[in-house]
C-alpha cells in the first residue's frame, strides 16, 4: 500500500513540473513578441526620420499623368493577297506545244487562244469533213429548190437535210476535239506566267499559262476558333503592306461560318477591288479593330504587375510611391485599358517601378 502511494505522489509531482514548464514557455513567447513589436515600431520611426534627413536616398522614377483618351483594341494576323480569278490555263488533251501566242504581262480576253498543241491528224479530218459538208449542203439546197418547184418528194428533201445536218454535227465534234489541243483563257485578265514554249509536252492540269484578274483581288487570313464571335463582317481593318511601306483602311467583307476541323481556324476576307500597287501572293499584316473606347484611361502594359491580390501598379503621391490594385481591360499596341482603380489625373510610375515598394520615398526625374 505504501508503495502505491509513493508512485502516485511521484506522478503528480512530474505533472506539476510539466505544467510549470509550459507556462514558462508561453510567457517567454509573449515577452519576445512584445519586444519584437516594440523593435518594429522603433525601426519604422528611425527609417522615417532617416528618410527625412537623407532625401537623396529617394528612388528616382518617371511618371505619366493619365487622362481620358481614345483607345482601340486590335487583333493582328498575317494575311495574303489572292485573286478571285487566278487560274492556270492548260490543255484538255496532252500534246506537244507548237506555238505560244502570248507573253507575261499581256492582257487577254476570255476565250482567247494562248497556245496551240500538235493536232495535225484532227486538222486533216476537219478538212475532209469540210469537203463532205460542202457536198451535202449543195445537195440539200438543190433538193430544196426542186421541192419549191413541186419537183421531187418530201422524203427526198428530208433525207438531204438529215445528211447535211449530220455532217454539220460531225464537223462541230471534230472542231471541239481539235480545241482540246489548244490552251484557251477561261477568264479576262493579265498573263502572269508562261511556263511553256514550243516543243514542250503539255498535259491537262500540269504546266500551262497562268492568267490573273486584278479586278477581284482580296486579302485572306485565318483566325483561331477562340476569335469566333469577336470578329464580324463590317469591322474596321487596316492592311499594312511592309514591302510597299503603305497601308489601306477598309472593312471585313466576309467571315466564314465554319471552323476547319484540322487547323481549328476560320477564314476572313477583305475585298480590295482593282489596285495597281497590289499583286497576288503579297503578304500584309491585318489589324482588325474589334473594340473602341473614346474616353479610356490607358497605361503601358509593362507597368502592370501580377500579385496575389490582382493586377497592381504604382502611382506617385507627393514624394512617395503608392501601390494600387487596378482592374484591366483589353490591351493593344503596348497599352492596356484600366477599368477601375485609377482616376483621371493620377500619376502612374512608368520607370523605376521595379526598384520601389509601397510607401517608399521617390523623386521624379
Amino acid at each position: 500500500m505504501k508503495q502505491i502511494t509513493t508512485i502516485l505522489a511521484a506522478t503528480m509531482l512530474l505533472a506539476s513540473c510539466g505544467g510549470e514548464q509550459k507556462n514558462n514557455k508561453e510567457a517567454e513567447l509573449a515577452k519576445l513578441k512584445k519586444e519584437r513589436s516594440s523593435l518594429d515600431a522603433k525601426i519604422k520611426a528611425l527609417e522615417a526620420e532617416t528618410a527625412k534627413k537623407n532625401p537623396a536616398k529617394a528612388t528616382p522614377v518617371s511618371v505619366m499623368e493619365v487622362t481620358p483618351t481614345a483607345f482601340t483594341s486590335y487583333i493582328e494576323v498575317q494575311s495574303q493577297v489572292v485573286g478571285d480569278e487566278n487560274v492556270l490555263a492548260t490543255p484538255q488533251a496532252p500534246g506537244v506545244v507548237t506555238s505560244v501566242s502570248v507573253q507575261s504581262g499581256q492582257k487577254v480576253s476570255r476565250g482567247q487562244v494562248l497556245a496551240t498543241l500538235d493536232a495535225a491528224a484532227i486538222e486533216q479530218q476537219i478538212k475532209a469533213a469540210d469537203v463532205q459538208l460542202t457536198l451535202y449542203k449543195s445537195l440539200y439546197e438543190k433538193q430544196k429548190n426542186l421541192w419549191n418547184q413541186n419537183i421531187g418528194s418530201e422524203v427526198q428533201l428530208l433525207q438531204a437535210k438529215a445528211q447535211y445536218d449530220a455532217n454539220v454535227k460531225q464537223k462541230e465534234a471534230l472542231v471541239a476535239q481539235r480545241n482540246m489541243y489548244r490552251i484557251i483563257s477561261p477568264i479576262s485578265g493579265t498573263v502572269d506566267n508562261v511556263s511553256l514554249r514550243a516543243g514542250d509536252m503539255a498535259s491537262p492540269g500540269q504546266s500551262g499559262i497562268r492568267v490573273v484578274s486584278f479586278d477581284k483581288l482580296k486579302a485572306e487570313a485565318n483566325l483561331g476558333e477562340n476569335y469566333l464571335g469577336k470578329v464580324q463582317a463590317g469591322d474596321k481593318v487596316t492592311l499594312v503592306f511592309p514591302d510597299l511601306n503603305d497601308s489601306i483602311n477598309t472593312k471585313i467583307s466576309y467571315v466564314a461560318r465554319q471552323v476547319d476541323p484540322v487547323s481549328r481556324a476560320f477564314t476572313i476576307q477583305i475585298r480590295l477591288g482593282n489596285n495597281s500597287k497590289i499583286y497576288p501572293n503579297m503578304s500584309a499584316k491585318m489589324k482588325i479593330s474589334n473594340y473602341e473606347n473614346h474616353n479610356a484611361l490607358v497605361v503601358p502594359v509593362q507597368v502592370i504587375q501580377k500579385t496575389a491580390n490582382g493586377d497592381m501598379l504604382y502611382v506617385a503621391e507627393g514624394n512617395k510611391a503608392k501601390s494600387v490594385i487596378v482592374k484591366t481591360g483589353r490591351n493593344s499596341n503596348g497599352l492596356v485599358e484600366v477599368l477601375g482603380g485609377l482616376k483621371s489625373g493620377d500619376k502612374v510610375i512608368t520607370e523605376g517601378y521595379g526598384d520601389i515598394d509601397d510607401g517608399e520615398a521617390i523623386t521624379t526625374k
